[in-house]
């Protein structure tokens, strides 16, 4: 089993989207009265090579994005709070090629959320199951889904997703410190697990080869650091859900080495390929 990185371009964003500033509506509309850039950061996908087939995690970005009109004008967060560079040859399909996995035939694909930096890339996956969080699938659909800023309109007219991952229905209880947990390989070595707080159905994939536990993150932070210093970002609405689920990702990395992987961090390439353990992180609980 191996985990193989996939960057589908860069994204640039308010310093008070990536840290937010204030608390409750304040943190959020500091992202669009700060008028500083973020770096450039990376829009991280991944391909977990496992025996019973490949799985994809995030679709990561389009490059339609650079299309006149595929961005609302309307929308205040895509006229002033994001920039983003996607080529067409570092949209996932592509790059799976060069990998010999071919788009059509992976049997499952995940998404942590549906903001269109994860789920930009949907339509290279026509023949895939998709699993999904019901809360995030129903908060990004229509014309409500469009005012919270996602893009259903470019959701191509196959896309329904049949495997719902909710407590409700997740075949396994609590699984290190998360309240449940839904297996997608049938040796349980890859498994989602709910991290709500930058959406309120934000989901995990925790990959477990016995000697570390992958985090493939999404955006529950856009880096470690922040994750440490448990850090908010500026798109979370309900602070106490974000700070819990940091708070049992940093419990979990105490129990067992574990190698954190958020979508936007340009270290975290570096950390899966040296395997290097999220570790020395002394946190309060409160």
């Amino acid at each position: 089993m191996k985990i193989y990185p996939i960057n589908t371009g860069e994204v640039w964003v308010k310093t008070a989207q990536r840290k937010g500033k204030g608390r409750g509506l304040a943190r959020r509309l500091n992202m669009f009265l700060d008028r500083e850039w973020t770096s450039p950061l990376p829009i991280l996908a991944w391909l977990i090579d496992h025996p019973e087939g490949p799985i994809v995690v995030d679709t990561g970005e389009t490059s339609h994005t650079a299309e006149p009109g595929y961005f609302p004008r309307w929308h205040p967060y895509y006229r002033y709070g994001v920039r983003e560079e996607v080529t067409a040859d570092q949209e996932i399909g592509p790059q799976l090629a060069r990998l010999g996995v071919d788009p059509m035939e992976v049997p499952i694909v995940v998404l942590t959320h549906f903001h269109t930096d994860h789920a930009g890339g949907i339509y290279h996956f026509p023949k895939s199951r998709w699993v999904v969080n019901p809360t995030d699938f129903d908060g990004a659909r229509g014309f409500l889904g469009k005012l919270r800023g996602f893009l259903p309109q470019h959701w191509p007219d196959w896309f329904s997703p049949d495997i719902l991952v909710s407590a409700e229905n997740a075949p396994d209880g609590p699984w290190e410190g998360f309240p449940y947990s839904f297996p997608i390989t049938k040796d349980g070595r890859v498994r989602v697990v709910p991290t709500p707080g930058h959406t309120p159905g934000h989901q995990s994939v925790v990959v477990d080869d016995g000697a570390f536990v992958y985090f493939l993150a999404g955006d529950t932070s856009y880096d470690q650091d922040l994750l440490k210093t448990q850090s908010l970002d500026g798109v979370t609405s309900v602070e106490s859900a974000g700070l819990a689920t940091m708070r049992k990702i940093l419990d979990l990395a105490e129990r067992r080495p574990t190698i954190y992987l958020p979508s936007h961090d340009s270290d975290s390439i570096y950390r899966l390929h040296n395997r290097e353990a999220l570790q020395g992180v002394v946190h309060d609980f409160v």
